[in-house]
């Protein structure tokens, strides 16, 4: 079976407007979601990820109007994370057009929330967001939008949240958020060797020639990016030509 990689932009949603930073510090704004989304879909890109990254912070869920908005400009399937602590949010988001939800800080709160998700709605729309920092002795999870470290072993709660339900893994090198440093490769080729089921990498890209690495050193088949798409930096068309040389990866829309 052919096992294709994806492009996955990731639209961080602050008050409405998509943002980014470094480190998940130095925010800064990128645009307005609804239009970068459409733009993402026609340049090409295989899915998309749509997080509202203060909706657990600020204790309230995701935008529902600006799910809507982006179900009716794509056609192309996408994530909704943030402030999804029930069946019923997530229920509301699915309804609203998102093809997948994603669960980060009310997993690590609440683990069998996994389970009550992956019950109601099947396990190939519930994606767990991992976000993890490096430190002496290994990778520590972090929530709450990268501001709080539990001290909880990466490694140990992907195992621990596939075998809830978990249908698919968004793993966030908080070390190599906006840097453009390359991905954490290190981690992915551990974190494989643990699970079976997809994993989207997120954290450092920068060139072509770090998606290149990813999908060739990796059995990774998502690359998510942000900033080097929102500003410009590398074209989703011009990526995935190049890329179509080496890997397995569809170049079917310019």
């Amino acid at each position: 079976m052919r096992v294709y990689k994806r492009i996955i932009p990731c639209l961080d949603v602050q008050n409405g407007r998509t943002v980014k930073g470094i480190n998940f510090e130095s925010i800064r704004d990128a645009g307005d979601p609804i239009q970068l989304a459409k733009f993402y879909a026609d340049q090409g890109a295989d899915e998309l990820i749509l997080l509202d990254i203060s909706a657990t912070n600020e204790e309230r869920a995701t935008f529902i109007p600006i799910v809507e908005a982006v179900a009716a400009q794509v056609n192309i399937p996408f994530t909704v994370g943030g402030g999804i602590s029930s069946v019923e949010t997530a229920r509301a988001l699915l309804r609203s057009g998102a093809d997948k939800i994603s669960v980060n800080s009310s997993a690590v709160t609440r683990p069998e929330l996994i389970s009550e998700l992956a019950v109601a709605f099947g396990s190939q729309c519930i994606v767990v967001a991992v976000d993890i920092r490096k430190v002496q002795t290994g990778w520590t999870v972090h929530t709450h939008g990268g501001k709080r470290d539990t001290g909880m072993d990466a490694l140990e709660w992907i195992k621990q949240v596939v075998s809830l339900g978990a249908g698919e893994l968004l793993i966030t090198s908080m070390d190599g958020d906006g840097t453009k440093n390359g991905f954490a490769l290190d981690f992915y080729k551990k974190t494989e060797r643990l699970v079976s089921v997809p994993i989207i990498a997120s954290g450092g890209a920068g060139t072509i020639h770090h998606f290149e690495e990813l999908f060739t050193q990796t059995n990774v088949t998502g690359g998510l990016a942000a900033s080097i798409f929102h500003f410009g930096e590398i074209p989703i068309p011009e990526l995935k030509k190049e890329l179509s040389k080496t890997t397995r990866i569809r170049y079917d829309k310019q």
